[in-house]
């Protein structure tokens, strides 16, 4: 029997649940430094008062998490095919959602929705950066009851739209046989998590140990990376072995955060052809299903590295329309650890066809040297100026600036040797990249604006640089012959004119 979504819908009764952990997990968030300081000085702190301020808060979070399920509703108004949510605690608002502009529903599943029964419902459109509506506990059932009724809108072809060629219908159903259903194995998450990711990895470790000793230090007063408390620690004869144990440490360290992250997150990834869409569903905790719609997709990037490429494994990141630069990172769609022969059946149903580099544009050799001057010559500078009017000590560590200038330079080399514009009568594909190689995959009819430029020292050499801006994002290409580039930004402007694809 279906749900009459005409009228207002509740969330289900233990969405009272969820909302209080929720509310619990932001105030913990918003307030840690505070509790480390209590738990620090337990014995000094009335426990008494502790003891009431507690259950005060508890209480005030349980109200409040009451007060939102009893306020919040949600319900389908047929006749302005929109889609109605009513939520607040004090001040209600009222979000009104129109049916044909909705981009994306997912059903989502954290673990505190897992062990209480419930999932989330989703929903996105293109017009801001947030979600619009999001229905934090349903049932699985009455979830998908109402993703269908909101996706109902895309189902709805055009005369045109449903005359497709016999050809083009053939070769759909010969890839949903032959291609229904795609698994990434948890070997191949290994793999990428091995293989990816370690600047991340390293980045976040730098930043959490920083924290941490800076916390530290305001409830102890004591300095943890001091130096005399590395000396109590570290003898200063063995301090190149201590160096090397340091970074094996690190390194096995950001090992072990990589393939947790990558399990955790990854787990039982698999991916589903329905109805010429590609339906991805993943997570060991946080249980994650989207839907990927071929005529909403703007950016796919295919990256892969040596030892990638040895595992027969790469990573695919999709991006949908977005409207800046934080969303388009954080509604990336990333398929991890798939053979080449999964991505290829990725990529024809992406764009019916695989995409193929054309005619190859290469950046002026004066990008490499830009780049240097950016990456070596500005930080040398700066480190003599530093060392030779601030503090002369640095120059103590000079032995380490041709390390610096032999990494720094060969990664610059690699970045512009790699840096390549394909372009093929159907698709453009930007190359970059100098470990992990990269291939940013659009199509014209996908562009939006496209911006060009040449600064007036580059007239004479006839090089120039060109920036195609999409609903998911951008992508550049620098000082390349300009000629070429305005030849085919005449021609991608007239695609765009006389395009009728509907990517919206």
């Amino acid at each position: 029997m279906s749900t009459d979504f005409s009228q207002p819908q509740r969330q289900s009764v233990v969405g009272i649940l969820v909302l209080f952990f929720y509310s619990l997990q932001q105030y913990g968030r918003a307030l840690w430094p505070i509790i480390v300081i209590w738990i620090f000085k337990f014995d000094e702190v009335n426990k008494m008062y502790l003891l009431l301020g507690g259950i005060l808060v508890f209480v005030a979070i349980a109200v409040v998490s009451y007060l939102k399920y009893l306020n919040f509703t949600f319900f389908l108004d047929t006749i302005n095919e929109e889609f109605i949510i009513t939520e607040g605690v004090f001040n209600k608002t009222k979000t009104a959602i129109q049916l044909d502009k909705i981009q994306q529903v997912n059903i989502n599943q954290s673990f505190v929705q897992r062990l209480i029964g419930v999932y989330e419902l989703d929903v996105d459109t293109a017009g801001t950066n947030k979600k619009e509506g999001a229905i934090k506990a349903i049932s699985h059932e009455l979830a998908l009851e109402l993703k269908s009724r909101l996706l109902q809108n895309e189902v709805k072809k055009s005369t045109s739209e449903a005359e497709e060629s016999h050809f083009g219908k053939s070769i759909e159903k010969q890839l949903e046989e032959e291609h229904p259903f795609i698994k990434i194995s948890f070997l191949s998450l290994l793999k990428i998590g091995i293989t990816s990711n370690y600047g991340r990895s390293i980045s976040l470790l730098l930043l959490f140990l920083i924290t941490v000793s800076d916390y530290i230090k305001k409830i102890t007063g004591r300095d943890v990376f001091h130096d005399e408390n590395i000396e109590n620690y570290v003898d200063k004869n063995l301090v190149i072995q201590t160096f090397f144990i340091f970074i094996i440490l690190l390194l096995s360290t950001v090992l072990v955060i990589n393939l947790v992250r990558i399990v955790f997150k990854y787990y039982d990834y698999n991916i589903t052809r329905q109805k010429g869409s590609l339906l991805l569903s993943f997570g060991l905790l946080n249980t994650k299903s989207t839907i990927i719609k071929p005529e909403k997709v703007q950016i796919t990037t295919v990256t892969s590295n040596y030892f990638q490429k040895k595992m027969n494994i790469l990573e695919l990141k999709i991006r949908q329309a977005t409207s800046g630069e934080k969303e388009e990172r954080k509604s990336a769609i990333e398929i991890p650890g798939c053979s080449v022969s999964e991505s290829d059946a990725i990529l024809q149903l992406l764009f019916r066809k695989i995409p193929k580099k054309g005619v190859m544009l290469k950046p002026n050799f004066r990008k490499l040297g830009f780049s240097l001057f950016l990456s070596i010559g500005l930080p040398l500078s700066g480190f003599g100026a530093f060392g030779y009017w601030v503090m002369p000590v640095v120059f103590e560590y000079g032995y380490l600036v041709p390390i610096y200038i032999i990494l720094v330079g060969f990664v610059q080399f690699f970045r512009f040797k790699n840096s390549r514009l394909f372009i093929d009568d159907h698709f453009i594909i930007k190359q970059s990249g100098a470990w992990d190689i990269s291939n940013e995959i659009i199509e014209p009819t996908k562009i939006q604006a496209i911006t060009t430029s040449q600064l007036f020292w580059h007239k004479n050499l006839n090089i120039g640089s060109i920036t195609l801006h999409t609903a998911g994002g951008e992508i550049s290409f620098q000082l390349g012959n300009f000629t070429t580039i305005k030849k085919y930004v005449n021609l991608w402007l007239y695609e765009i004119e006389t395009s009728n694809s509907n990517w919206m």
